[in-house]
């Protein structure tokens, strides 16, 4: 059944994405309590057998601090309860999503050719040519990049593996860059080192579980 974006999509999508979109205890918890809005060049379907949602073409989706932006987002109901999500781009137009950290000033973002939430084991996973970054006062303060990038929001763990070559990384490898934290680097070279807690990354994806 294909339909124009109406209330009751937007309510059903509501319903859909409201654990997703406000992922990760470190991200802004507030987030989770705001209006929704969806915004899309084309028309949505919703199959209610299924219990999928889709919309096309040029996909923005807001709540709070959060932003989602994807050429195609799938939602889907399972079963058991649990809700899954993708948001799907393309090489040269990657599937975004930002989010602002709890009181700390800083954002969270990521991107990748696909982007997939799980409910049920509360992660999510960005797929094909992935990077997911720190910013502090819009400076990248820490960066990880590689094929799949793993966000586990029960263990605020990103786990990330190697993928295929690309422009930006001709040797498919990982890579992860972490800055000191701010009161570090700006303190003086006698100084004590104040607590951080920067993204923390592992080498084997479901790590840290």
């Amino acid at each position: 059944m294909s339909v124009r974006p109406a209330p009751v999509v937007a309510i059903i999508l509501a319903a859909a994405l409201a654990t997703t979109v406000g992922m990760a205890a470190a991200a802004q918890r507030a987030d989770r309590g705001k209006p929704m809005v969806v915004e899309a060049d084309r028309p949505g379907t919703v199959d209610l057998q299924r219990q999928v949602v889709v919309f096309n073409g040029n996909v923005v989706i807001t709540q709070g601090t959060m932003v989602l932006r994807a050429e195609r987002v799938e939602l889907r109901e399972l079963p058991d309860g649990y809700r899954t999500a993708s948001a799907i781009g393309t090489a040269s137009h990657p599937a975004t999503w930002r989010q602002q950290r709890d009181d700390s000033g800083e954002t969270l973002e990521g991107r990748a050719e696909r982007i997939e939430y799980d409910g049920r084991s509360d992660t999510l996973r960005f797929i094909g040519a992935s990077s997911v970054r720190r910013l502090r006062n819009g400076t990248v303060a820490d960066e990880i990049t590689g094929g799949t990038i793993v966000w586990d929001n029960t263990s605020e763990v990103f786990a990330v593996e190697g993928g295929s070559a690309t422009p930006a990384n001709p040797g498919g490898r990982v890579r992860v860059v972490l800055s000191p934290p701010a009161e570090v680097a700006s303190a003086p070279a006698n100084a004590p080192a104040a607590p951080s807690a920067p993204l923390t990354p592992s080498r084997s994806l479901g790590a840290g579980r």
